[in-house]
């Protein structure tokens, strides 16, 4: 796979047919950033000074996973070092790369070691690779044969072997605010494509950006949708006519609604109606909800609403996250409708959530009392010299695994089980 494949911008200018296809190529194409300047987002990694745009400036850069949901620039950003270093940049991407295209990469890093060039290899969607794929990386990454750059949405701790998480410096992308997308559509509008658009409505504006949730390649899609179904209908674009384009695109919810729709799901579950938890967890997947956002807000109600009345909800809740994460969509619906169903079936306990709430409002109080002596650490010999842990009664040599001694100074009491169920 080529340099051209995945980064048309890398071409020479000879390889470029003619202004026509540049002015035919994607949106997305189009506004890719070729500057930091022109870079919108992560400003936590590539403000003047920070360590990652230093690197690049400087032509210094370190391997590198970059991590965050799709639309935040992962690319982009792999763009502009490809553009502002002058090691020999291959990119690929995980799905479609063979191992004759590692091979090739890992080839053309030690020739170029060899005129003291570095080659940065850059693997898109690299939690792709299997852990064969990924540890074929590692003793050419480990003797500065190559620069890896990976980019993933998924978890790295999960999708990432740790031999190559321990060799990189991992760097988090958020999903873009208001400004920034406000920026890239600003930007979409000054193209000839879009130019049927200007002057585009202030609600039809306010009413597209709300829609991305921080996703500038949904905004983009969003937009090239919008300039077709615009053309159609002789320059003017309603409201009504954003709204369906919106559903047919997947985001039926706004970010307002969003929080609400969440919330409905988690109340149902809550409250133990399983049809209408089924139904605000379909109305969270039709919008285009990360699943994984999901798992985690039942993975929390396991504890916060269930506890030790089923104390199997927790692991169950933990498993469905690990699965989410591994399978991702579409077939994650069914592993979340399993767990949904089970949670909202559970019986219901708060008594954990209510108990660690009073320990910390008791503490907050000003109640910090010293560790009793006979509970102190004395697992060094010096420690028990000086009678660190004397007096301590190891509950195992007593009948029941029981034994009366003071664990804390305290009268206060948090715990209170709920009968029946805790």
């Amino acid at each position: 796979m080529s340099n051209t494949q995945l980064f048309p911008e890398l071409e020479t200018p000879q390889s470029v047919a003619n202004e026509h296809a540049k002015k035919s190529a994607p949106l997305s194409y189009q506004l890719s950033p070729k500057t930091f300047d022109d870079y919108q987002g992560q400003q936590h990694l590539i403000a003047p000074g920070k360590p990652l745009r230093v690197w690049i400036e400087q032509d210094k850069l370190n391997s590198t996973i970059l991590w965050g949901p799709p639309g935040v620039g992962k690319t982009a950003l792999a763009r502009l070092m490809a553009l502002n270093t002058s090691a020999d940049f291959v990119p690929m991407n995980a799905v479609m790369a063979k191992v004759q295209d590692i091979r090739e990469a890992i080839k053309k890093g030690k020739a170029n070691q060899t005129i003291g060039k570095k080659t940065i290899v850059f693997i898109d969607e690299i939690h792709r690779f299997n852990k064969a794929q990924q540890d074929a990386l590692l003793p050419d990454l480990e003797r500065g044969v190559i620069t890896l750059v990976g980019a993933t949405t998924e978890n790295p701790f999960f999708s990432v072997n740790p031999s190559i998480l321990s060799r990189v410096q991992l760097f988090e992308l958020q999903p873009l605010n208001e400004s920034d997308l406000k920026n890239v559509l600003d930007r979409a509008l000054k193209t000839e494509a879009l130019s049927e658009l200007i002057p585009l409505e202030q609600e039809i504006e306010s009413l597209i950006l709300r829609q991305c949730h921080g996703d500038a390649r949904r905004l983009i899609n969003l937009l090239e949708s919008v300039a077709i179904t615009t053309e159609a209908s002789g320059g003017k674009l309603s409201k009504e006519n954003l709204k369906e384009l919106i559903q047919q695109t997947g985001t039926l919810h706004s970010d307002d609604s969003h929080y609400d729709i969440t919330s409905a799901f988690i109340k149902s579950v809550r409250g133990s109606d399983v049809d209408a938890s089924l139904y605000w967890l379909a109305r969270l997947l039709k919008g285009g909800e990360d699943p994984r956002f999901i798992a985690r807000r039942l993975l929390i109600l396991a504890s916060e609403d269930i506890g030790n009345a089923q104390a199997q909800a927790l692991p169950m809740a933990a498993a469905a996250l690990q699965t989410v994460q591994f399978i991702g969509m579409p077939e994650s619906k069914y592993t979340l409708s399993q767990v949904t169903i089970y949670l909202a079936q559970a019986p219901k306990s708060n008594a954990a959530t209510v108990a660690i709430t009073k320990a910390l409002a008791y503490i907050d109080e000003g109640n910090i009392h010293a560790v009793p002596n006979h509970l102190r650490d004395s697992h060094h010999a010096g420690l028990k010299k000086i009678g660190r842990g004397e007096g301590y009664k190891y509950p195992h040599n007593y009948l029941g695994a029981k034994v009366d001694q003071e664990y804390w100074p305290g009268k206060t009491t948090f715990y209170s089980a709920l009968p029946g169920k805790d």
